[in-house]
């Protein structure tokens, strides 16, 4: 495959990747009509999509990480995947889904902000200027939900915050650890802390074919497809240009949820989304 079709092929699966992962709060939304809770949606996502992962690296012959690595990958699916899910899977239930999806994306910019306090990374102009628009941003998306919807708001920040945590910890334990086995241990990890909740209360399972089918494409579509997608594409096109495309899963998801739910965005709102995506590609190109 020559250079140019390479490339080609990485931005299209990362438009895969960006689109599948952007669908996600489309098909929660459907999976919750039909009478599903959080944490059953939760629990069949991760153990089809783990199920799916262990497929893959019995197919393509990769080992499964051992020892420390295996630990630390395990604690990061426990933990850091199941907090940063449950906040985002429940902001759902009290916010729109363009709105949630927005709120996730600071994750890039208090991924910088603690690579320079944690890491000791520098903090370049060009990367605070980032970091003030995606603070601006952020005040004009939650300006006119904040007040009704606190808790959404609330709950959406969180998974941003969770998920900056858990991939500065990821930077470290996955360097030597293939992307799919670590995400098969983070798949798989997360399942068992599930299968515990539910275990322990029995949840509400969807109650009609239309909201199995969505849990079904959450698990495939938007966790299995979405991962392996990224993480081919970003082999052929690097990470900085794969996270820059990468910005178009928010914008998938508010598009969606404006023609397949009817729900609109108001104006401000998509203003303060352009400026967090804004400032998400500026430090993806500083990467």
């Amino acid at each position: 495959m020559s250079r140019f079709s390479s490339r080609t092929a990485g931005i299209a699966l990362i438009a895969v990747s960006a689109s599948s992962f952007g669908a996600m709060a489309i098909f929660a939304r459907f999976a919750y009509a039909s009478g599903a809770g959080v944490t059953a949606v939760l629990f069949l996502r991760f153990v089809i999509a783990a199920v799916l992962m262990a497929v893959i690296m019995t197919a393509t012959g990769q080992r499964w990480p051992r020892g420390k690595t295996l630990a630390i990958l395990a604690a990061m699916g426990a933990i850091g995947y199941v907090g940063q899910s449950f906040c985002f899977f429940t902001a759902l239930t009290y916010a729109s889904p363009g709105l949630v999806a927005l709120l996730l994306y600071l994750y890039p910019a208090l991924v910088t902000l603690l690579s320079a306090l944690v890491l000791r990374e520098p903090l370049t102009r060009m990367k605070a200027v980032a970091l003030v628009l995606a603070l601006a941003g952020t005040a004009l998306t939650i300006g006119p939900e904040g007040g009704p919807r606190p808790l959404g708001i609330a709950l959406g920040v969180a998974a941003a915050v969770i998920y900056s945590v858990y991939i500065i910890v990821g930077s470290r334990a996955t360097k030597h650890t293939g992307a799919i086995p670590s995400s098969a241990v983070i798949t798989a990890s997360a399942a068992v802390v599930y299968g515990i909740l539910v275990a322990a209360q029995p949840p509400a399972f969807p109650g009609t074919a239309s909201g199995w089918l969505a849990v079904i494409a959450i698990a495939v579509v938007s966790t299995v497809i979405a991962i392996v997608a990224f993480f081919a594409g970003m082999r052929r096109i690097g990470a900085a240009d794969a996270a820059t495309l990468s910005t178009l899963e928010p914008v998938v998801t508010v598009i969606l949820a404006a023609v397949v739910l009817g729900e609109a965005i108001a104006p401000v709102q998509v203003l303060g989304g352009a400026v967090i995506i804004a400032a998400a590609v500026m430090l993806a190109r500083q990467g």
